[in-house]
């Protein structure tokens, strides 16, 4: 039996583990979910989450994926099966890949934009279209939204570079592939960050007879609470899924990265080490660069409007024609759709690790027969989202992949690893090799508080939105057909891949002990 692979080096697997979760959501998702959702009223949800979900399920599945791999299990489906000794155990599992797969299907087109936009930026290719109307139909026309086919030859070739890059990066392995990724590409992201920040806060109002919009409003926009919106449970929701989406909680990216780690690694300062570098990219950073710039541009009422249209006007329709009306704006433009792709591309092979590691440990199947079937599957299942896109397929897919599923996957590990396997075992677990102690509080909490603050989320979620959201309720007969279609998709992926951790099930009782 071939040697597992391991990280190369500490700072090399914090790097990648912060380049998973540092991702699109970081400076488009979480600014519009923000300014959606209450403004600074959203910041008191969203820590919340962070303390009581993020962090400590974070520390959970890092224990989770060690143990796992010392065993060889580096997928969900293998871990919560040496955790809990049930056959219902691994099925349940079956989440662990099909969602990070769920949300790569969509993800992969998204980045790819980030991709064609960079050229887009070096050739000035949408030069003089400076108004959201303009930019907006500019994007429409790339994305062949209009056509009777979906999809336009350029997006489609870009979509095809995209998966080319992360099929070639993962073709180098864990070290030599997304860990070489992580040293090179996380402090490339966190310079054009910070460069951008910095132009942000330099801007000045284009047009004197509104100083009022000023980058000051712009992050006041941001931060302003709404406390009425603390009443709806979708703020709650929105903002545990946003902390289980930049954190990469319930996906089992996680778990995944951590089974390459040695037995004794620390994983309590790295982890917290991790989650730190993600929230200061996400709430410092990620709040600091689109929507304040749009406030400048675009006033009040321009990015209320920005907001409510959803995080990919804001950017990629609001922030190339800001560029277009700043000095130097190819070169910021450059910055601003590169910082995105890297971001994207540190996440994108993070989601698809765990059904390639899924493949190797389970099925033993070799390295490149895990990554050539993973890959050829999601240009096939990209086409769903590709060609449904005008129709809501990708929505549909990031509200159950990347919302729903998330927190529902997290209150089975929750359960799973706490209440199953024993909550002093697993808190001694977390603590093996660790350089600090975790204060005994976040114990009670992973007890107590975060199982049943999920199960709230969701019941409320239930209780609210949920008849309406299953039922499609408002949403225009002719986009159902590929919403169905992208909910298909998903319950196709997790019965197949039922069916594949049967069959390994299968295989390891012929092998016998």
């Amino acid at each position: 039996m071939a040697k597992r692979e391991r990280w190369a080096s500490r700072i090399g697997v914090i790097l990648a583990m912060a380049g998973n979760a540092i991702g699109l959501g970081n400076f488009l998702r979480f600014p519009v979910q923000a300014a959606q959702n209450g403004g600074g009223a959203f910041m008191i949800p969203y820590f919340v989450a962070l303390l009581i979900f993020g962090i400590p399920l974070a520390w959970c599945e890092w224990a989770m994926g060690r143990l796992g791999g010392t065993n060889r299990h580096g997928s969900s489906p293998g871990v919560l099966g040496m955790l809990w000794k049930h056959p219902a155990a691994k099925y349940l599992g079956a989440l662990g890949i099909c969602l990070p797969l769920g949300v790569l299907i969509y993800y992969l087109y998204v980045e790819s934009w980030t991709l064609s936009y960079s050229f887009f930026s070096v050739l000035w290719d949408f030069m003089g279209k400076t108004t959201m109307a303009d930019m907006k139909s500019f994007l429409t026309d790339y994305q062949g939204v209009e056509t009777k086919a979906g999809v336009t030859v350029m997006a489609y070739v870009f979509f095809l570079l995209t998966v080319g890059a992360n099929y070639w990066i993962m073709s180098g392995g864990i070290a030599k592939g997304i860990e070489r990724l992580a040293r090179i590409g996380m402090p490339a992201l966190l310079l054009l960050a910070v460069v951008l920040v910095a132009r942000v806060f330099t801007l000045a109002p284009p047009d004197p007879a509104h100083p009022e919009n000023s980058v000051v409003n712009g992050l006041g926009f941001v931060w302003n609470p709404d406390l009425a919106s603390l009443r709806s449970a979708k703020v709650w929701l929105a903002a545990a899924g946003q902390v289980f989406f930049t954190l990469s909680v319930g996906f089992g990216s996680i778990q995944c990265y951590a089974s390459y780690m040695r037995r004794r690694d620390d994983i309590v300062v790295t982890g917290l080490s991790s989650s730190v570098l993600n929230e200061f990219v996400e709430v410092i950073l990620g709040a600091s660069i689109a929507i304040p710039a749009a406030y400048v541009f675009f006033g009040h009422a321009g990015t209320v409007e920005i907001a409510k249209s959803g995080s990919f006007n804001l950017g990629f329709v609001a922030m190339p024609a800001i560029f277009q009306q700043m000095p130097g704006g190819a070169v910021f433009g450059l910055f601003w759709f590169f910082l995105l792709f890297i971001a994207g591309l540190t996440s994108s092979v993070a989601l698809a690790q765990p059904a390639i590691a899924f493949l190797q440990d389970e099925l033993g199947w070799s390295h490149k027969r895990s990554l050539r079937s993973v890959w050829i599957f999601l240009v096939l299942a990209g086409h769903v989202p590709i060609l449904g896109l005008a129709a809501g397929a990708l929505d549909e897919m990031d509200f159950w992949a990347g919302t729903i599923g998330l927190a529902l996957f997290a209150l089975i590990e929750s359960i799973v690893f706490i209440w199953i396997f024993g909550a002093q075992r697993a808190w001694d677990e977390i603590h093996i090799g660790a350089e600090e102690r975790i204060p005994r509080v976040f114990f009670y909490i992973l007890k107590y508080v975060t199982p049943v603050a999920l199960l709230a989320i969701l019941i409320a979620w239930g209780w609210q939105q949920g008849a309406d959201v299953i039922s499609m309720k408002g949403v225009d007969p002719a986009q159902r057909a590929w919403r169905w279609a992208a909910r298909a998709l998903l319950l196709g992926m997790i019965a197949t891949t039922c069916w594949l951790i049967r069959r390994a099930w299968s295989r390891k009782q012929e092998a016998g002990p």
